[in-house]
């Protein structure tokens, strides 16, 4: 069997020996959202109805403590909570509830997020294969950073910045499904001229013309295809955005490109891929689709303070492309379903973490270091 195929039938087999005869909520799409705002803008929507089943189920963050499904409970929707302790803890409980049965549910997890001005904008909507846990490193005050350090972060085991890290944890990067994250880009892509934007956006975008690298962030929101990192610290300004860029590069073997930041995806992936080792979801049907609220360091010559603590005109543009862009996802998959999701999309790319914990050989990791002739 080609090992890159390998996780997709586990993930088949399994599903199948645990089904059991007690009717359970099986979603075809579960819509992930991390907090209120997130989760309202499904809510009174023309294309379904969300609201018309709350499923109370325990261990569930205490503010968002019901699931949200349809009536005939094909849409369903989880709100995890921010922050990575909340996605994983909700997750978990999640996976595990006697009232759901997951095997063929595509998970859309859909969020705001900083954006990278040398990417996209704000407004636009990204679909990610790589999720980089940036944050899972040594850090010291940059006041305290030696001559030659370019950031105050620096892997687990090294001894500077832009060394491959030699104590692994195994959450710091996922690989997500190629082919079912261009099956969601081209939904998306037919909904990019409905993207909302603002004048107000605008204004604020062009402020980064000055710099010929922030080009894109110029232009009005698109569907973008790129990479997200994951940090509890809600971090911004130039110098720190840049070193997650390299961190991004590096723990990818520089296969990933950074443009969005946010607080949960890592934990959200790691969640379901241990959900995926017992049998209960489908990694292969996970879809990252972050929105970007702000960019995440200033425009050229103005202080990363003041401008993170000013306005957010992007916020409310990239909560309603969240829909816009989403619920073309989400009918997709439906009406595709018999053709096309019912029996999933193989991936033909390497799926999982960074130990291969799925099955397969990682196209990211320590060992690809030495096989890319970067070490």
């Amino acid at each position: 069997m080609n090992w890159k195929h390998s996780s997709f039938f586990f993930a088949l087999l399994f599903c199948t020996v645990n089904a059991s005869n007690v009717a359970k909520i099986s979603p075809k799409v579960l819509i992930i959202s991390m907090f209120g705002p997130e989760e309202s803008v499904w809510h009174n929507i023309p294309e379904f109805d969300i609201l018309a089943k709350n499923i109370t189920v325990q261990g569930l963050s205490p503010l968002f403590p019901y699931v949200h499904c349809t009536e005939d409970e094909t849409i369903c929707q989880l709100i995890t909570g921010e922050g990575e302790i909340n996605a994983a803890s909700t997750l978990a409980s999640f996976i595990h509830s006697p009232r759901f049965d997951l095997c063929k549910t595509y998970f859309l997890i859909a969020g705001i997020a900083g954006i990278n001005p040398k990417v996209a904008t704000i407004g636009s909507v990204t679909f990610a294969r790589y999720a980089v846990q940036v944050c899972l490193q040594f850090e010291i005050d940059a006041r305290e950073m030696p001559a030659g350090f370019s950031t105050g972060y620096f892997p687990f085991g090294t001894t500077a910045p832009g060394q491959y890290p030699q104590i692994i944890y195994g959450t710091e990067v996922f690989e997500l499904n190629e082919n079912l994250r261009q099956c969601a880009f081209q939904f998306a892509k037919a909904a990019e001229p409905q993207l909302n934007d603002t004048l107000a956006s605008a204004a604020v975008r062009a402020r980064y013309g000055a710099d010929s690298q922030y080009a894109a962030a110029t232009m009005p929101p698109v569907i973008e295809l790129c990479d997200t990192a994951t940090s509890d610290t809600f971090w911004h300004g130039r110098l720190l955005a840049e070193g997650f860029e390299n961190t991004t590069r590096l723990f990818t073997n520089g296969s990933a490109t950074y443009c969005t930041s946010q607080e949960e995806d890592n934990a959200t992936l790691n969640s379901l891929m241990r959900g995926a080792l017992m049998g209960l979801v489908d990694f292969s049907r996970i879809v990252i689709m972050r929105s970007g609220a702000n960019f995440d360091r200033p425009p050229p010559g103005e202080d990363a303070v003041t401008f993170l603590t000013g306005p957010a005109p992007g916020f409310e543009p990239s909560l309603r492309n969240l829909y816009v862009a989403g619920v073309k996802v989400v009918e997709g998959i439906i009406a595709g379903w018999q053709t096309t999701f019912d029996q999933g999309v193989k991936p033909t790319n390497y799926i999982g973490d960074i130990f291969g914990s799925l099955g397969g050989e990682p196209d990211f990791g320590p060992d690809t270091q030495t096989a890319n002739g970067r070490v």
